[in-house]
């Protein structure tokens, strides 16, 4: 839908070229600002989840030259985090549980959480601020003499060459779970996993991964500090006698924390877009809007929960008060200010573009973008604005699947706040984050007249060959 401020007719294309666009009705549906839920809400959230804890660890800046530290140390606790659920999957001894799927998409997740680890890193090793200044140890420049502290294990030498250790953490979860008959297969398709991740990368995690190119190990157990995340293993509600009371909490805390991670790099992003860095704040943008997507592959891990201990653990954790309507997501109050930020990034397309917003509403900034997207000049900027569209369309498909999830393990009239059901003039507040106009609709009508001029030139060019055969 484009908006109607901008005409019918680029001044820059031919003036017999125009173009009808159908004015598409959204009743109900507007750009809208999310608000939290109420504070009582939110603050119980934070209390069943032991997220004041869990901020305390993520905002310690233990590690002052490492710039980095406040993005990757959040992100390595969640797949901390996620080792436990591994664990406590595996541990679940109800016979209707189906640990089988709920199995893969916990393999799957962690996998996603290493690829996204692995780009942050290979970020961080490209930028001059941020190369080499991780907390690393190179395991190689040892002279051939192994720690004998139960951190390393030899993996193969090269003959004249020196041997090549392989760092195993000490506090981390993972090398137990490889120990544990139930879990083997599953510790070591995640080993590998790193391993093949972290190919790009200068260094590796040193969790016991092969490291068959002898990277240097980062000092895991000291940047994410495994023994204080697992003392927050039990929830203030662990009391309650549900074996869901456990997957839930765990299930949240890894959202979480990717969402912490989600609000550094957004941070950053607009940093780096007012210092004209606008290829790294592109890296940036396609990193967030794989979170988006991180973000509702967790939330999926819902629709394995047995419906009927589900749904008793929601009675007794009262995870609903009468007179709440929000959503249950935006009890979340970082989920919440992460969406109003990627709105916000809209105000930064004039400033990428190096051009002021018309006052009279006119077509500038939709100009601009045209003479972008076909001089080909500055790639960097179309990188950048192309991110900044990706970024929006996986936070509208997050919250039309979150929807989906509500819908699936609570029903539909919980989906619609509080089962009070929506008139048709009207949409709750998930139906309109997904429904709501595009973002940026200069970008949008840039695209449409550029395609139309493409599609008019094609079309001309066809009349002068056939006249010319004539």
């Amino acid at each position: 839908m484009v908006s109607s401020d901008l005409p019918n007719k680029s001044p820059k294309l031919s003036n017999k070229l125009q173009i009808s666009i159908p004015a598409i009705p959204f009743r109900g549906v507007s750009n809208i600002t999310p608000t939290p839920a109420s504070d009582s809400s939110c603050s119980a959230y934070e209390h069943c989840f032991r997220l004041a804890e869990l901020h305390q660890i993520w905002n310690r800046k233990e590690f002052p030259n490492w710039k980095t530290e406040s993005i990757l140390k959040p992100a390595l606790q969640a797949l901390e985090i996620t080792f436990r659920f591994i664990s406590t999957v595996l541990s679940d001894a109800r016979p209707y549980a189906n640990r089988r799927e709920l199995t893969r998409r916990i393999e799957s997740l962690t996998t996603s959480q290493i690829e996204l680890i692995a780009i942050i890193i290979e970020d961080e090793a490209e930028g001059s601020t941020t190369r080499g200044t991780a907390p690393i140890v190179d395991l190689s420049s040892a002279n051939s003499v192994l720690v004998r502290d139960g951190s390393y294990a030899e993996v193969w030498k090269v003959p004249g060459e020196t041997t090549v250790v392989s760092k195993t953490s000490e506090a981390s979860l993972l090398p137990r779970l490889a120990t544990w008959q139930t879990s083997e297969d599953v510790a070591q398709k995640i080993l590998y996993s790193i391993e093949c991740e972290m190919r790009r990368c200068p260094y590796t995690l040193g969790l016991g991964e092969p490291n068959l190119t002898g990277k240097p190990n980062l000092e895991y157990d000291a940047v994410c500090r495994p023994s204080e995340i697992h003392a927050l293993k039990k929830s203030p509600y662990d009391h309650i006698n549900n074996q869901e009371n456990q997957s839930l909490y765990t299930t949240h805390q890894i959202l979480e924390s990717w969402i912490h991670v989600a609000k550094q790099i957004i941070q950053r992003v607009t940093e780096r877009i007012e210092s004209k860095e606008f290829s790294t704040a592109a890296n940036d943008c396609y990193v967030v809007e794989r979170i988006w997507k991180l973000l509702a592959e967790i939330e999926d891990l819902h629709l394995l929960m047995d419906p009927d201990d589900f749904l008793r653990l929601k009675n007794q954790l009262q995870m609903r008060s009468p007179d709440e309507t929000a959503p249950f997501c935006f009890r979340s109050r970082e989920l919440v200010e992460i969406t109003k930020s990627c709105k916000e990034l809209k105000h930064k397309v004039p400033e990428i573009l190096g051009v002021e917003v018309d006052p009279k509403g006119g077509p500038r900034i939709q100009e601009a973008a045209m003479r972008l997207y076909n001089e080909k000049r500055e790639f960097e900027k179309v990188y950048l604005l192309q991110a900044l569209q990706a970024i929006e369309g996986a936070l509208k498909r997050f919250f039309y699947a979150y929807k989906q999830v509500l819908v699936v393990v609570m029903g539909s009239l919980e989906a619609k706040g509080n089962g009070v059901l929506v008139s048709s003039e009207s949409c709750d507040s998930l139906t309109q984050l997904f429904l709501e106009p595009t973002y940026f609709p200069s970008l949008d009508a840039a695209k449409t007249f550029l395609g139309e001029s493409w599609s008019h030139r094609q079309h001309t060019g066809m009349k002068r060959r056939s006249r010319r055969k004539q």
